[in-house]
């Protein structure tokens, strides 16, 4: 089985929804218009709730009797630890420590609610668990969009949240513009600023979730300059070979390969590296991608060459290890993040930002 998808034995379907869009391997909840938090958690196959029990293990006692002593099998609680259990099913998943403060489902959904005053302006567009419900996402639409250009090259606002039932990581909660004429994850955040926040599960993290949306009002402050940043780079003009050193630059794997690219010894690289830049390069020159003023032969269109290489081209495990290289810190995001601040470099500097060093 290829995907992760948690399936919910009680009600017989998968915790999945997805509005209009086809569901993961075609299994979830597809639905026509834009639930509400509650609807979502519903149709997702998230209304559960996590409790922490107490943890045993099976061990011997020592008594000491009139008639010497006696070994008695039993079971003996582990002291500071606890089990995550899923309460509809009774499934374990996860051990956490004493300080570990669950965050309920409803309640990572309450918090994006809270960023707009209500859920009004919130567009809940996928929400899931995977494994046995031990880690869930949501992805949500912001009202407005980014626009360059003319207006017709449009990017989405996205919130992107995950968070996890089994102690292996802290709450996140990222801003995730997708620009819609070929569906690119961004994630671009500009220097001094970030586009995830998170929050740690210990005491107090219910707290800090319900005030994230403060932080995240930075979404709104990013979203503008991301606006005037992109609308600069689409005037600016870029070169088939500039633009090819800049996809090369953005998506150099280690500081082997960057010491071949700088002396000129591309017969020491490796095919895999060779052929990603080409796969990007190819992307950028694709008819679909190259109809719009805005990325034709632009800087913009050459940091859409890498974004648009990781969601549109790049072949993934699975759908999970695609949601985790795009949104969730792996190479996708890394890479885009590389892409974006070389040409933010590009845009200052010109040619001279991209002698290899």
């Amino acid at each position: 089985m290829a995907h992760n998808l948690n399936f919910n034995h009680r009600t017989g379907k998968y915790s999945f929804f997805s509005v209009k869009e086809k569901a993961w391997h075609n299994l979830g909840q597809i639905v026509e218009d834009y639930p509400t938090s509650k609807e979502a958690i519903q149709f997702a196959g998230l209304d559960y709730d996590v409790e922490k029990s107490p943890l045993f293990t099976k061990g011997t006692e020592i008594i000491e009797n009139d008639n010497g002593i006696d070994m008695i099998d039993s079971e003996l609680e582990v002291p500071d630890y606890f089990a995550n259990i899923r309460t509809d099913n009774n499934t374990v998943l996860g051990v956490v420590g004493k300080d570990y403060h669950i965050v309920q489902n409803r309640e990572a959904f309450s918090f994006f609610d809270s960023i707009v005053g209500g859920g009004d302006g919130i567009l809940y567009e996928t929400a899931g668990a995977l494994g046995n419900g031990e880690r869930i996402f949501i992805t949500a639409k912001l009202p407005d969009y980014i626009r360059v250009g003319n207006g017709d090259d449009i990017t989405e606002k996205y919130i992107f949240l995950t968070t996890s039932h089994d102690g292996s990581g802290s709450i996140t909660a990222a801003f995730t513009p997708i620009r819609i004429v070929c569906q690119n994850t961004l994630n671009a955040s500009l220097r001094n600023m970030s586009n995830v926040v998170r929050i740690r599960h210990t005491a107090g993290a219910k707290q800090r979730l319900e005030d994230a949306h403060k932080v995240m009002g930075l979404a709104n402050k990013l979203s503008n300059e991301l606006e005037s940043t992109f609308n600069n780079w689409a005037k600016i003009k870029v070169g088939d070979t500039e633009m090819k050193k800049l996809i090369q630059l953005a998506l150099c794997p280690n500081k082997e390969t960057l010491k071949h690219l700088q002396k000129g010894n591309f017969e020491e690289i490796s095919t895999v590296f060779k052929n990603t830049v080409d796969d990007a390069f190819g992307y950028a020159m694709m008819s679909d991608t190259q109809q719009m003023e805005t990325t034709k032969g632009t800087l913009y269109g050459a940091y859409n060459a890498v974004t648009g290489y990781f969601q549109n081209v790049r072949s993934y495990k699975n759908d999970e290890a695609k949601l985790q290289s795009l949104v969730m810190g792996g190479t996708a995001q890394i890479k885009s993040q590389k892409a974006f601040e070389l040409c933010e470099n590009f845009a200052l500097q010109g040619v001279d930002s991209l002698i290899l060093n």
